[in-house]
């Protein structure tokens, strides 16, 4: 899609400024490349990262893998050993930054209770089976093979949000040009113009194809919110496909109060059964999985719960997308 066809739609790109990313994204540091964290972290200067790439060690992820015993005992023959030292203990600090605080049972249990905010899909199946729709807070992914109706449901889910919930903000991240400002309009009634307006004005698209497009939009995104409040808050966030893109990055549990959508696609299991693509790594991220299939027959889109964390799997239900 065209820039300038969004825009005639009223469609927003969402900005995304050009500094280097600080790696603040919950889940992204342990992946930084040393490099990236010497502005902020000034033991980790170009001599401590010239020590660790004669070890190999490039990335926070290559010194969690290597032996810290071996590496300290090199680093203690070393004439700088106190400063590369510095720099060991600067990365533990990151990495202790990155964990989750411990939370007792009651702690578990209030959050578990609390009345979070439920967006409806639009999609009066997947409503019904979820109980309403998304849950603050919770990542839900749609797996299905291709022309399953993954898409149709993100662009309808971001409509109706953008639509009912006051103004907020719905960010769609697109990594296959799947995204149609036509479709948007489809579920939205055309009779009413500025309502139509104001649907495209909550919805905020970026087009990203790497992994390192995506931490900056992660980070800049990160940011915003944690300024955000009231009517312009982000509701939802979407990303169509994960599966694009290299993506154990979302896991966490600080939802800063909007719901997260997902797509992945099926590969094949044992004995030819779909599996979600991404394999052991992904598999435990998402708190609702959802299958979709569709009957070309009918045109109707059938969803089984695969994972949910409070309803039973096996759960089934079909729905159509309106103005197919």
């Amino acid at each position: 899609m065209a820039i300038n066809q969004e825009s005639k739609l009223g469609f927003n790109s969402y900005p995304v400024n050009g500094e280097e990313p600080r790696w603040k994204v919950q889940g992204l540091q342990e992946m930084a490349p040393l490099k990236s964290l010497e502005q902020h972290h000034p033991h980790i200067d170009s001599s401590f990262q010239s020590f660790c790439a004669s070890l190999g060690i490039l990335s926070v992820e290559d010194f969690l893998l290597n032996d810290h015993y071996e590496f300290a005992a090199i680093a203690e023959r070393q004439p700088n050993s106190e400063r590369i030292k510095q720099g060991i203990r600067e990365i533990f600090s990151i990495i202790d930054g990155q964990r989750q605080p411990l939370l007792n049972g009651m702690e578990l249990l209030d959050d578990a209770l609390r009345n979070k905010l439920v967006l409806s899909t639009g999609c009066d199946g997947i409503d019904l089976l979820l109980e309403g729709g998304l849950r603050e807070g919770q990542l839900t992914e749609l797996v299905g093979p291709s022309c399953s109706g993954k898409t149709q449901v993100c662009l309808q889910a971001a409509s109706n949000v953008a639509k009912n919930q006051m103004g907020h903000r719905v960010i769609y991240i697109d990594t296959s040009n799947s995204f149609s400002p036509q479709r948007i309009a489809c579920f939205v009634d055309l009779a009413e113009g500025r309502r139509l307006q104001n649907v495209m004005n909550n919805i905020f698209c970026r087009s990203v194809f790497d992994i390192f497009t995506m931490f900056r939009v992660l980070h800049q995104l990160e940011s915003n919110m944690r300024s955000q409040r009231g009517p312009q808050m982000v509701r939802l966030i979407i990303v169509d496909s994960i599966s694009s893109l290299i993506t154990p990055i979302l896991g966490g549990s600080g939802s800063q109060g909007h719901a997260l959508m997902v797509t992945n696609h099926t590969v094949g299991g044992e004995g030819g059964v779909p599996k979600p693509a991404l394999g052991e790594t992904w598999k435990s991220i998402p708190h609702v999985r959802l299958l979709l299939s569709r009957d070309r027959e009918n045109n109707a889109t059938s969803v089984s719960i695969v994972k949910h964390s409070s309803m039973a799997s096996g759960t089934t239900a079909s729905f159509v997308i309106s103005g197919r």
